[in-house]
């Protein structure tokens, strides 16, 4: 049975932006929700996790990719944990590092290259896409997979509504579309 996909298109105009994006995102994220994180090499996946990670009240400086270490934990208002899959060859290596159990109702997590291993992600996860547009700009397209991620998805839109115009990314047209 196909379920609606809900989704959010975003133009962020530069690095800052993208981690100001992450930022909003980490202030309403709960524990139980994943981000998956889809985009190609500098597409602004840290960047994102950066601004993420501070809107849980951590110092965003302390983010590093973890694409050497593949994973990182922080404590903030929920403890997050930051997983990177570049490095990984096979669906193997990713349960080796305890992808699994990371999916738990006791933390929100952000996966960093998900779409390496889309048969491990959970059902229920947003998928965040960004793609470069210019040297210092990227698409951001979210989508919602599940009835959990709908709910952050509409707390994220919610809090952009609130931020000050200065600070807010570009809104595209939202588009509905099924999963593929």
């Amino acid at each position: 049975m196909a379920t609606s996909v809900s989704s959010l298109n975003l133009l962020l105009l530069s690095p800052g932006k993208t981690e100001s994006f992450g930022y909003a995102i980490g202030q309403v994220l709960r524990v139980g929700e994943v981000l998956a994180l889809i985009g190609e090499l500098g597409a602004g996946k840290t960047a994102l996790v950066r601004g993420v990670v501070a809107g849980l009240g951590v110092p965003a400086a302390s983010v590093t990719s973890p694409t050497f270490v593949l994973v990182h934990e922080y404590q903030g208002r929920l403890p997050v944990i930051h997983i990177d899959l570049y490095r990984l060859q096979k669906p193997e290596e990713a349960e080796s590092i305890g992808l699994s159990d990371y999916l738990s109702d006791d933390v929100a997590v952000a996966i960093e290259w998900a779409d390496r291993f889309p048969q491990l992600l959970p059902d229920d996860r947003l998928e965040v896409r960004l793609a470069h547009r210019t040297r210092r700009t990227r698409r951001a397209v979210l989508e919602a997979r599940g009835s959990r991620s709908r709910l952050l998805l509409a707390r994220i839109k919610k809090i952009l509504r609130r931020t000050p115009r200065s600070s807010q990314p570009i809104l595209q047209p939202d588009r509905k579309t099924s999963p593929r």
